[in-house]
């Protein structure tokens, strides 16, 4: 695929803005990094290129009050396990229409099953 005359031109060009481009994105890391030798990296320019986090901010411990451990999911409790239904008798929003259906039809066959019509002999 891509093997047309526009997208073959679009990718030459593109090359020919990264290699225009590159001695700019260099010099711009290099300064943020400090290693063009100023030493003096301001905040500011880092936070355009990534997320700044204080230290003591990584340095704290989660709030003691949380039981449950920070790994596991938090699942609703108030939802029925066999058919994920909640309280309401509403599915999680996650759930796909098809599996819904599907989940309906296996609870109507249980029902129908518990109760026999007909002889009983």
């Amino acid at each position: 695929m891509a093997k047309s005359t526009r997208s073959k031109w679009k990718r030459k060009m593109r090359a020919e803005k990264r290699k225009k481009n590159a001695p700019k994105e260099l010099a711009r890391l290099k300064s943020i990094l400090g290693l063009d030798g100023s030493g003096d990296i301001s905040m500011n320019d880092v936070k355009e290129v990534a997320t700044v986090v204080p230290c003591e901010k990584l340095k704290q411990k989660p709030p003691e009050g949380d039981d449950d451990d920070s790994s596991t999911m938090n699942v609703d409790k108030k939802r029925s396990k066999k058919t994920l239904l909640d309280v309401h008798g509403q599915y999680p929003a996650w759930m796909h229409p098809r599996q819904r259906k599907k989940i309906k039809e296996q609870l109507k066959k249980k029902r129908k099953s518990k109760h026999p019509k007909g002889l009983a002999w």
